[in-house]
């Protein structure tokens, strides 16, 4: 069986490399390779806009028991540059499956390798931080892949939300008492799912939307979505949150949270790895609480560079970076992890029904 396997590589852009064999689609795919340490919820991570640019590691060593559905998309298709697993399932199982992982990659021609050695993989990403790299089934080159490896994009500098974000406006939820406008900077389906539950009528419009254009649809609250690339790079979405900032209740989330942070004047830098998985401890800085959340962004406001107005409302307990704010006088709050999930826990869900609150407060 062996013998009719096509041998893979993945060569990162410092020169080490990892043999494996191909499934999924064939070819190359370049990206910035990262690891994602959750146990389940593959789909929902290869269908999440916000890993465009990036080659995904999933730390749990078996992946893809369950197959793929046509229920855990969390946008219209996956958005993962390459896949990299320790073992994938040939067998799958589940009520709900329609396929199986290789035929899903296939299908929307996502380079995947597996029989990795994920955990020496996520080691060297967590000592030399992440970095660029290149899945290939077609050479077998070290040097050359590692060059081309070196050319990739990646994701610094870069604008990957205009790829990602909506053409043109359209209604997730048109009943409800108050409106809520969801900028698409890269929207996973659960962000959406979840201020629906609430008397809320949903509206996603692009990313380029202006302040003025969102204003004009008379909005009760707006939410600025997760997304992928550098939130430096995207000035003109932080040009439309600082003119919305004190007009309108808002909320960030993820990506959306990097924007309002730069909105107030903050900055934001570089992680050394990122956090991306479904269990990291986030502290509430004034209940002391602790919830265990589902992260995905690989940059983080700086703490230091907000103003005054600007409280901290969470932390993030396994590096202390910045894990939420709030303006101290204006309706406006943001959290850097997934309060949604899918995948991951809940226990963060309840700031959706914060939102709500605010906006009905304003009202």
């Amino acid at each position: 069986m062996r013998k009719n396997r096509k041998k893979a590589l993945l060569v990162l852009e410092d020169g080490k490399f990892f043999e494996g064999y191909s499934f999924g689609a064939e070819g190359e795919a370049t990206g910035e390779v990262v690891f994602n340490t959750s146990m389940m919820g593959y789909q929902e991570i290869l269908t999440d806009p916000s890993y465009k640019g990036q080659i995904v590691t999933m730390t749990y060593p078996l992946i893809g028991n369950y197959g793929a559905n046509d229920e855990d998309f969390e946008s219209t298709k996956p958005w993962v540059e390459g896949f990299v697993v320790r073992e994938y399932s040939k067998i799958h199982s589940n009520w709900r499956a329609k396929k199986s992982l290789d035929e899903f990659l296939k299908k929307h021609n996502i380079v995947g390798i597996e029989e990795v050695d994920t955990r020496a993989l996520t080691k060297h990403i967590r000592l030399q931080g992440a970095m660029k790299g290149i899945i290939s089934t077609l050479s077998d080159d070290i040097k050359t892949l590692t060059e081309k490896a070196k050319r990739s994009p990646g994701v610094v500098g870069q604008d990957l939300v205009k790829d990602v974000s909506c053409k043109k406006r359209w209604w997730w939820k048109k009943e409800g008492r108050y409106k809520v406008i969801v900028v698409d900077c890269g929207v996973k389906f659960n962000i959406l799912r979840e201020i629906s539950r609430f008397d809320c009528k949903v509206k996603v419009v692009p990313a380029k939307t202006s302040y003025q254009e969102i204003l004009d649809l008379k909005p009760d609250g707006v939410i600025f979505s997760n997304g992928p690339g550098d939130p430096a790079a995207i000035p003109y979405v932080v040009e439309t949150a600082k003119n919305l900032i004190g007009k309108v209740p808002l909320f960030g989330i993820c990506l959306g949270h990097q924007v309002l942070g730069q909105a107030l004047g903050g900055k934001t830098y570089k992680l050394k790895f990122g956090h991306h998985g479904g269990n990291h401890p986030v502290k509430d800085v004034k209940t002391g609480k602790v919830a265990i959340t589902a992260q995905n962004h690989g940059f983080c406001v700086d703490i230091a560079s907000l103003p005054d107005e600007v409280e901290i409302t969470h932390i993030n307990l396994y590096d202390n970076t910045l894990e939420g704010i709030r303006h101290k006088k204006l309706p406006l709050f943001s959290v850097q992890f997934h309060p949604e999930a899918s995948p991951g826990p809940h226990d963060a869900a309840y700031l959706f029904e914060e939102f709500f609150e605010l906006i009905k407060r304003g009202n």
